[in-house]
């Protein structure tokens, strides 16, 4: 854990004790800070109180008392409308940060690489973080990904924290400036906190904030807001700026063409590696974000045939496009991670047969962004609250069943695909890729995927490991030289 020593015998406040919230109160007792933390959440308090974190209402404390207040990322700083917490203590003139503020703030020699984007900065965080350890660099993975910016270890100069950074912990992070930051893609999510796309878009761009050179920009130009902010970067010239991409050649980038990875840095065009031999790197975005892997870690001093090995040795995370097994020639892909429309529309443009799971509990915008991808999906299966909207908007564009709960979905999907596979005319994939929150009939997207793989794991059949050999999972991705 880490000692947060700055603010020693300060009062903080802290509101908001999920796990990283909790984490913060814990490093910050822990730093002999004078802690007031509060939750709204009666268990969080007394998970809180039992780790020996101090309570104090908030609602009813005297602010001038305290210098700092650490929020929770979930908790709404400015839009649609600020916490009342927060109200309080800006009333008071008490600074507003986040966890990340306080490693940045403690552990000032460390080198940091920063990681956003709307959808796949989790892969690219892990997979940075898997390169600079397997590399032999001294290296911390955390931040929004699995383990709370102050729960991971201390580092020297020598050190490194690779961290995924969300929209909502950049607007809580004043201090930090990112050795090397990668801005991977934008599209619509959490407008609501962030005002709008100009908003949202605004918050990604503060990744890059007081970088000056030999600090690294890498941006993904594989959509229009990025694309903008790499050339308003790359022409004021302040920082080194590196495109990356999974679908076209970028001059002076790293980038994909056929899942061939491409290093045009010293400007070479020099082929490194084909990105298709890992199956947990299927598809064009999967690209991209090998291809921003591969600038942020060279630009950190990784040399390239380190990490090209690195990249082929990456295992993937669970809940991304994770192969789960192969039954009876049915390829089975839990991606519950996928829990937006545009995350699902990547998955769907990675494999040629398609028996697809989607549904939960539905987000603005619903099944808008899977309408040009629905090609490969030979039958649709719907769960969840969302089931009535999705197959309203999948009426007419493909086959579909009400199957209600995931149990009866991988049951049902399973049928068909493996009546598809007997025929001999496609490698058929079972994909979970939802659309949709979790939180209808599951405590978690990691409780719902958990749940696929069980099911998947007990279905009656030959079961076969997807990594037994290379190409042995069925599907590829589908769009390898297609055009736009």
């Amino acid at each position: 854990m880490i000692d947060v020593f700055p603010f020693a015998r300060y009062p903080v406040a802290v509101f908001g004790l999920g796990r990283s919230g909790l984490a913060a109160a814990e490093a910050l007792v822990k730093s002999q800070a004078e802690v007031a933390a509060w939750d709204d959440n009666e268990d969080a308090r007394a998970r809180a109180a039992e780790a020996g974190v101090p309570l104090v209402d908030l609602y009813k404390c005297d602010w001038k008392e305290h210098t700092t207040l650490v929020l929770s990322p979930g908790i709404p700083l400015h839009l649609p409308e600020p916490h009342k917490i927060v109200q309080l203590a800006e009333a008071a003139n008490v600074e507003v940060i986040g966890d990340v503020e306080l490693l940045a703030r403690a552990q000032r020699e460390a080198a940091y690489i920063g990681v956003t984007g709307t959808n796949g900065k989790s892969t690219t965080t892990a997979l940075i973080g898997h390169i600079m350890q397997v590399s032999g660099r001294e290296a911390e993975i955390g931040g929004n990904l699995g383990v709370p910016a102050l729960e991971l270890d201390p580092m020297g100069n020598d050190g490194t924290y690779v961290l995924e950074m969300s929209s909502y912990q950049l607007e809580l992070t004043k201090s930090i400036t990112f050795d090397v930051a990668v801005l991977l893609n934008i599209s619509p999510d959490h407008l609501d906190r962030h005002g709008g796309m100009d908003g949202y878009a605004a918050v990604k761009k503060s990744i890059f904030h007081r970088q000056t050179k030999p600090r690294t920009a890498v941006i993904g130009v594989d959509d229009p807001y990025c694309r903008a902010i790499y050339e308003e970067l790359a022409s004021t010239d302040e920082q080194v700026v590196i495109g990356v991409s999974g679908e076209q050649p970028v001059p002076g980038g790293v980038y994909a063409v056929n899942g061939v990875l491409i290093d045009d840095t010293d400007g070479q065009e020099a082929p490194v590696m084909d990105l298709k031999e890992n199956p947990c790197l299927p598809g064009e975005h999967n690209w991209q974000n090998a291809a921003a892997a591969y600038a942020a870690a060279k630009s950190a001093g990784v040399q390239p045939h380190a990490v090209m090995a690195c990249i082929n040795s990456y295992p993937g995370l669970v809940h991304r496009q994770e192969p789960v097994e192969i039954v009876d020639g049915v390829g089975y892909v839990n991606d519950s991670k996928a829990t937006n429309a545009e995350a699902a529309a990547r998955a769907l443009d990675c494999y040629d047969a398609i028996y697809w799971i989607a549904g939960g509990k539905p987000k603005d915008g619903g099944l808008k962004a899977v309408a040009g991808h629905l090609d490969g999906v030979r039958h649709a299966f719907l769960i969840g609250e969302a089931s009535m909207e999705f197959s309203q908007f999948l009426d007419g564009k493909v086959p579909m069943t009400m199957s209600g709960d995931l149990t009866s979905a991988v049951a049902e999907a399973a049928k068909m695909a493996k009546a598809d596979a007997a025929s001999g005319a496609s490698t058929p994939v079972v994909l979970l890729s939802p659309a949709a929150a979790s939180f209808d009939q599951f405590e978690s997207f990691e409780d719902r995927g958990d749940a696929f793989k069980d099911l998947v794991e007990a279905l009656p059949g030959k079961h076969m490991d997807p990594f037994e050999e290379v190409g042995a999972f069925p599907g590829t991705a589908r769009r390898e030289g297609a055009e736009e």
